[in-house]
């Protein structure tokens, strides 16, 4: 497998992003040499994790106004970049990218930096790679914020929104990952936050998991990731901790996506779910502290 990796000139200077890169190696999945994966560590090294998992096409930027507040409140706050994005190598194969692989890159992530107790934190494919995890190892974790996400299984329609981002993704000349996020926003970002999404991209060379994530959501029963999916499902229905949905009032992608974790998941009973007025898909640009504050609230009311 070969992959790519951005250059760290791409990373210097971006707005309110003064975080420190740590970095840590995980299996290709072929054989062949390991790949790098980048991740934010911040805050006290013994404060209740926080596991921050972006989506498509964003990277571990997406959390930069939401760390603060969450370490201010004495959590442990960990977001990495999936392989493919941020400061992550980026195999150059479009065929690189499976779901499984994507999943198992994760696993790999929670175990060598020996994660326990974790809270999760899930919004677009952090959630069908995160929730997927969930439903397969639930010791691990003891919380789950999911926010504009979902686990699909191919057996339902993800919806016209969703469908008409996955023809878009596929057909649009240039896939200019700044400006998609941008779309994908209430708020206007500015041309240097802009840069910043796509500063991980240098040409689309750096782009085959940008453009083969969204082929890979199951959207048929027959799909390759589904049977996989359905099982994580069993776990999920036998997951009592606390599940809280906090999704925004803006997305035409995942919108009305948490009616079904409510109703199917035991530990979604009886939690404050809380809809985020004014955010698009991605809640974190448009209201992001609002976010972290339903999350310190949620990880404090449920602790002890």
């Amino acid at each position: 497998m070969d992959a790519l990796r951005t250059p760290d000139e791409r990373f210097v200077g971006l707005p309110d992003y003064p975080f420190e890169p740590h970095y840590l190696e995980v299996p290709s999945g072929d054989g062949g040499p390991p790949l790098r994966v980048q991740y934010l560590d911040e805050g006290p090294r013994d404060g209740a994790v926080v596991l921050l998992l972006h989506g498509e096409p964003s990277w571990s930027y997406l959390y930069r106004h939401m760390l603060p507040v969450l370490t201010a409140a004495g959590l442990r706050a960990v977001a990495p970049d999936l392989i493919g994005f941020g400061r992550s190598d980026k195999p150059t194969e479009r065929d690189d990218y499976t779901y499984q692989r994507h999943v198992d890159w994760m696993h790999a992530v929670l175990e060598q930096l020996d994660l326990a107790e974790i809270t999760l934190v899930a919004q677009d494919w952090g959630g069908l790679i995160g929730l997927r995890i969930v439903g397969e190892r639930p010791e691990k974790f003891a919380r789950v914020v999911a926010a504009n996400t979902f686990l699909p299984t191919g057996d339902r329609s993800p919806g016209k929104g969703f469908l008409a981002w996955q023809r878009y993704s596929q057909e649009t000349p240039t896939f200019a990952v700044g400006n998609i996020v941008n779309g994908g926003c209430t708020t206007d970002l500015s041309p240097a936050v802009i840069a910043a999404y796509d500063a991980p991209f240098p040409d689309d060379r750096y782009q085959a998991g940008a453009r083969q994530f969204p082929t890979l959501v199951p959207t048929s029963p027959d799909d390759p990731a589904a049977p996989a999916n359905r099982r994580a499902w069993e776990g999920l229905r036998a997951f009592t901790k606390p599940f809280l949905c906090a999704f925004s009032d803006h997305d035409p992608v995942t919108g009305g996506g948490d009616r079904t974790l409510r109703a199917e998941i035991p530990g979604c009973e009886g939690q404050p779910h809380t809809t985020i007025e004014g955010g698009g898909h991605f809640l974190q640009e448009d209201c992001g502290p609002r976010l972290a504050n339903v999350i310190v609230d949620f990880v404090r009311s449920t602790t002890g």
